[in-house]
């Protein structure tokens, strides 16, 4: 059976409610110094859809930035997150009231109150902080002024320039806007300028620094009309020191590494390949482990590839040269000279002399062969004068001939003449060519980072 009736039941209910209300607008602020009746005189006939000053101009403004942190700054996908407190400043001649002291509320009051629909442009993600409440500030001044302050973490796209990456400056910015009432409507201002955005100068991030920052304001337009606008900037500069111990010092040691086979002779031919295909191979994986930090889809030439390009282009250089050198060796007429040096010089001379005694005896023989036999003056007889042989017959000359290995010989002369001339890379001595190496290599390395560090870091 019920306790009471179901009239009772009601006036129950509506007596719990009105003393709910009357508990919501009875707070009181520094010990009873703001009393109830003034919070209901403020909220008596206030209507938050509608703006102040409503039928006389446009209301201002005024907003000023606290950045918190700056989280993450991220080349892939071009944004930064940052941590800000952001406060809104304006007046509402309907929250005029009497005292000397402002009124400070719950911040779950906001939603009896009208406030700008400020937005930020280019936001990818942004949510206001709730633990242990939300994160809100409402107070207002007898003079009608409201301070409305938020804690917001936000994602915000940033558009970069990567083409000196790692020596490069980035100038993000974050632009507050309207997001529903014109500049007939609404107007924003920075509260002091420059000095409206704190936080920057004790902010410390891992891979930049912050250079400079300044805040300007301007007009967004759209097809629905102008909007207010307030933009600040800053601009990052990366700390390359990272880069230089993780990327460039590496890089240029495998370069002079790549030097070392210079000074091995052309005869090891294992070990100068092994140090060639190994620092080729160090530097691709060098080069694809710098990449893997960066967008793959960014079409942008950085200058951190560039140097990387050079440096597997040097050491790529190392291994050609004694492709080069071992290829003119090896086709050098003294090559068993070259490659095996000093203790092979008497075995050739000997094999020479040896060549050259049977060349002689050859030669003596082929010209006792050759040599026609002297005819004999034949004395004439009474008979008839013919004269007469001791073969009864005289001889024929044969036609000279030339030995099968002399014809090779001088078709192979021939030919190696016709490569040398036609060989513009001839070198009299290949051997030059790696003492040339040793030289050229290091200057033109020198050079090449001379001119690459004073363009990237100077224009």
């Amino acid at each position: 059976m019920a306790l009471f009736p179901s009239g009772g039941t009601v006036f129950v209910l509506l007596l719990i409610s009105r003393m709910l209300e009357n508990s919501l607008l009875s707070a009181e602020v520094k010990e009873g110094e703001i009393l109830p009746p003034t919070i209901q005189k403020l909220m008596k006939g206030y209507n938050k859809y509608l703006r102040p000053f409503f039928d006389n101009g446009p209301v201002t403004v005024g907003m000023s930035l606290d950045i918190a942190s700056i989280d993450t700054i991220s080349e892939i996908n071009m944004d930064y997150t940052a941590t800000i407190f952001l406060r809104q400043r304006w007046t509402d001649e309907r929250l005029v009231f009497e005292g000397n002291k402002s009124l400070s509320l719950d911040g779950r009051l906001v939603e009896l109150l009208w406030v700008p629909d400020t937005f930020i442009v280019d936001s990818k993600k942004s949510f206001l902080h709730d633990i242990t409440v939300e994160n809100r500030l409402i107070r207002i001044f007898p003079n009608g002024t409201v301070l409305y302050a938020l804690r917001i973490t936000t994602t915000v796209a940033c558009n970069m320039d990567l083409t000196k990456y790692p020596m490069d400056k980035q100038t993000c910015t974050l632009q507050l806007e309207s997001w529903g009432y014109n500049v007939n409507d609404v107007m924003f201002h920075w509260t002091r300028g420059n000095e409206s955005v704190s936080g920057l100068d004790t902010l410390r991030l891992a891979q930049y620094t912050v250079e400079d920052h300044y805040t300007s304001a301007s007009e967004a337009v759209y097809e629905t009309g102008n909007y207010p606008k307030l933009i600040f900037h800053f601009e990052l500069k990366r700390s390359i020191l990272y880069f230089i111990l993780e990327t460039y010092v590496p890089s240029s040691l495998l370069v002079v590494l790549s030097w070392v086979s210079f000074w091995i002779s052309q005869s090891s031919v294992p070990a100068r390949i092994c140090i060639g295909v190994t620092t080729v191979l160090t530097m691709t994986t060098l080069m694809m482990g710098a990449r893997t930090s960066l967008p793959n889809a960014n079409c942008f030439i950085k200058a951190i590839d560039v140097y990387l390009g050079i440096c597997f282009s040097f050491i790529f250089g190392a291994l050609i040269e004694y492709a080069v050198a071992h290829f003119c060796t090896m086709h050098h007429p003294d090559s068993h000279l070259i490659m095996y040096g000093h203790p092979m010089r008497d075995f050739d001379e000997e094999m020479n002399g040896i060549v050259t005694t049977i060349a002689n005896n050859a030669n003596r023989a082929k010209r006792r062969k050759e040599t026609p036999v002297a005819p004999t003056v034949a004395v004439p007889s009474e008979a008839g004068g013919a004269p007469s042989s001791p073969t009864g017959s005289e001889p024929k000359p044969e036609p000279p001939t030339e030995d099968p290995p002399n014809r090779c010989l001088s078709a192979l002369a021939l030919i190696r003449k016709v490569l040398r001339s036609i060989n513009c890379c001839h070198v009299e001595n290949p051997h030059y060519i790696d003492n040339y190496s040793r030289v050229t290599f290091p200057l033109s390395f020198v050079m090449v980072n001379l001119l690459y560090w004073t363009y990237y870091l100077y224009f």
